[in-house]
């Protein structure tokens, strides 16, 4: 299992704790320290479109009109800390954030 985040975002970090705890290998990539590759993020936009983009943030709002304007991509490679976090690949499944429905399809019950 694969944590796409932040070392600094703290929805990663409990994300990842719980999935430990629950007896899960999980291996975390900061994509601000280690950037996705082009295929990468093609496969994650494929999947979850401008949903991957926080727009919400305080580094979304400090983009320029033209990044603002542009694709998911271009915002995420100018602004890592604009992806929507964490991104969790379990084999062949991604899902997007930490909340209740991610929470129940990968924890035991």
């Amino acid at each position: 299992m694969m944590i796409y985040g932040l070392n600094t975002c703290g929805v990663c970090q409990k994300a990842r704790k719980a999935l430990e705890a629950d007896g899960k290998s999980v291996n975390f990539r900061d994509v601000r320290a280690d950037p996705l590759s082009e295929a990468e993020m093609a496969e994650l936009i494929a999947e979850f479109g401008d949903r991957l983009v926080d727009r919400k943030t305080n580094d979304y709002r400090g983009l320029n009109d033209w990044l603002k304007n542009s694709e998911a991509e271009a915002q995420i490679s100018a602004q890592p800390k604009v992806m929507a976090r964490p991104v969790i690949r379990d084999r062949d499944m991604l899902y997007l954030g930490w909340d209740e429905a991610v929470q129940k399809a990968l924890l035991s019950a």
